[in-house]
């Protein structure tokens, strides 16, 4: 059975061992070796979400399963370490959109529901807070998923180069 719950302070260390599962396992099929050790330098837990209540963990049969979140903050991706991608002012939500931030499927876990549940609540928060709509930064192994969940893509970037590597992502964003 899945279930999905506000993260706590106290499931950060499981949620840096199933990000770094889900980083070095889900991104093979679409980046080459080096992109994928980059991708480490640029993905990861953001604490900020933690601490502001937007980040949520799914469980199946108890099992941690996935996470991620929303933030009302102008940081569009990128983990407490990438601080060069940090703003942490706040969003407006009559002009700006709520940003979908670090999911990430444990690799046992995939096409199980994970990410879509992660979606739902995210959403649902944000559109609860005033927002119309959202945008992420997708990684192309997550962009098939947000692709079927209603997300468009704004535009094709590369993160700032992680020891000379850029990593491919894609700007998506979805009305509420």
């Amino acid at each position: 059975m899945l279930h999905t719950r506000i993260a706590k302070v106290e499931d950060l260390p499981a949620l840096k061992v199933l990000m770094d599962a889900a980083i070095g396992e889900l991104q093979k099929d679409f980046l080459a070796p080096e992109e994928v050790v980059a991708s480490r330098g640029v993905m990861g837990i953001d604490t900020q979400l933690v601490r502001d209540g937007t980040y949520f963990l799914v469980e199946i049969d108890g099992a941690l399963a996935g996470c991620g979140g929303w933030s009302r903050r102008s940081t569009l991706y990128g983990g407490d370490h990438s601080t060069e991608l940090r703003n942490d002012n706040l969003l407006d939500p009559k002009v700006d959109a709520a940003r979908v931030r670090a999911m990430y499927t444990h690799p046992d876990f995939t096409r199980r529901g994970v990410g879509r549940a992660v979606l739902a609540a995210s959403e649902a928060a944000a559109k609860a807070e005033g927002f119309s709509r959202v945008e992420l930064m997708a990684t192309l192994s997550g962009e098939p998923l947000y692709r079927a969940c209603g997300y468009v893509e704004i535009e094709r970037v590369f993160s700032p180069p992680v020891d000379g590597v850029p990593v491919p992502l894609v700007r998506m964003g979805k009305p509420l």
